[in-house]
C-alpha cells in the first residue's frame, strides 16, 4: 500500500513537471495525461480515494488541452467513482461536469446514464427532491434515445419519491402514463395492474372518494381486464371503507389483500397515511357528537 502511494506521488510529480516544461504540438499534455492516469491508478490501488479523484480532475484539464471532450468526460466519471467512496457531494459535482461534456458531444445515452447515477447518489443521501429532479432528467434523455425500459424505471422512481413527499397528483399522472404505454407492449402489459394499483393508492391518499371512483372507471376503460383483478377489487373495497369511515373494514381489506399479494414498504407507508386520516376523521366526528 505504501509502495503504491509512493509510486503515485512520483507519477504525479513527473506529470506536473511535464506541464511546467515545454513540448511540441501538445506532446507535453499527452505525456502528462499518461502520467496522471498512472498516478490515479496507483492512488486507487493504495485506496487513497480523494487523491485519486483529484488526480483524475487534473487529467481532465490535459484532455481539454488536447481537445478531447470525450476523454475529459470519462476522466470526470473516473474521478466521481473515486469520490463516491468518500464524498457523495464531490462525486455528484464530477458527474455533473461529465454530463455537460457528454451533452456537448451528443452522447445523450451516456449523459442519461450518469444523470441516473447522480439521482441514485441523491437517493442514497435521502435527498428525495434532488433525486426526483435527476431521475426526471435521466428519464427524458433515455426516452429521447428510445431506451424505454430504463426511462420507465426512472419515471417510477420519480413517482415513488413524489408520493413519499405527498405530491400525489404527480405520482398518479406518471403511473397512469406508464400503464397506458405498457398496454401496447406484449412484455410490459402484465405490469399494468401494478401501475394502476399504485396510482389508485395515491388517489386514496388524497382522500377524495369521488375521484377514486372516477379513476377506477377510467382504469377499467383503459384496460378491460383490470375489473377482474384483485387489485381493482382492493381499491374499490378500500374506497368503500373510506366512504363509510369504517376503520375496521379498511384494516380487514388491507390484511386480506396483503395475505394474498404482500404489500411492499412503499404501499404500506401510504396506506398507513390513509388509515391515520380515517382515525383523525373518526376522532373529529366523536368530538362533534
Amino acid at each position: 500500500m505504501g509502495d503504491q502511494l509512493a509510486r503515485a506521488d512520483d507519477f504525479e510529480k513527473k506529470a506536473e513537471k511535464k506541464l511546467s516544461g515545454w513540448g511540441l504540438f501538445g506532446s507535453k499534455y499527452e505525456d502528462a495525461a499518461d502520467l496522471f492516469d498512472k498516478a490515479a491508478n496507483s492512488y486507487k490501488l493504495a485506496k487513497a480515494w480523494d487523491k485519486a479523484g483529484a488526480t483524475y480532475v487534473k487529467l481532465v484539464n490535459c484532455h481539454l488541452k488536447l481537445d478531447s471532450k470525450h476523454e475529459a468526460a470519462q476522466a470526470y466519471v473516473d474521478a466521481a467513482h473515486c469520490y463516491k467512496k468518500t464524498s457523495a457531494k464531490e462525486a455528484i459535482s464530477c458527474l455533473e461536469q461529465a454530463v455537460n461534456f457528454f451533452c456537448d458531444i451528443g452522447r445523450l445515452n451516456m449523459a442519461a446514464r450518469y444523470y441516473k447515477e447522480i439521482a441514485e447518489l441523491y437517493e442514497s443521501e435521502q435527498n428525495l427532491e434532488k433525486a426526483i429532479e435527476f431521475f426526471d432528467r435521466a428519464a427524458e434523455l433515455f426516452q429521447s434515445e428510445e431506451v424505454t425500459s430504463t426511462a420507465n424505471q426512472c419515471k417510477q422512481k420519480v413517482a415513488q419519491f413524489a408520493a413519499q413527499l405527498e405530491q400525489y397528483q404527480k405520482s398518479i399522472e406518471i403511473y397512469e402514463e406508464i400503464a397506458r404505454h405498457s398496454l401496447g407492449n406484449h412484455l410490459l402489459k402484465y405490469g399494468v395492474k401494478g401501475h394502476l394499483l399504485n396510482a389508485g393508492i395515491c388517489h386514496l391518499c388524497r382522500g377524495d372518494v369521488v375521484a377514486i371512483t372516477n379513476a377506477l372507471e377510467k382504469y377499467q376503460e383503459l384496460d378491460p381486464t383490470f375489473s377482474g383483478t384483485r387489485e381493482c377489487k382492493f381499491l374499490a373495497d378500500v374506497a368503500a371503507a373510506i366512504d363509510e369511515e369504517d376503520i375496521a373494514k379498511f384494516t380487514d381489506v388491507v390484511k386480506e389483500f396483503d395475505s394474498m399479494t404482500p404489500l411492499d414498504q412503499w404501499k404500506t407507508t401510504l396506506l398507513l397515511r390513509v388509515k391515520e386520516k380515517l382515525k383523525a376523521k373518526e376522532l373529529e366526528d366523536d368530538d362533534l357528537t
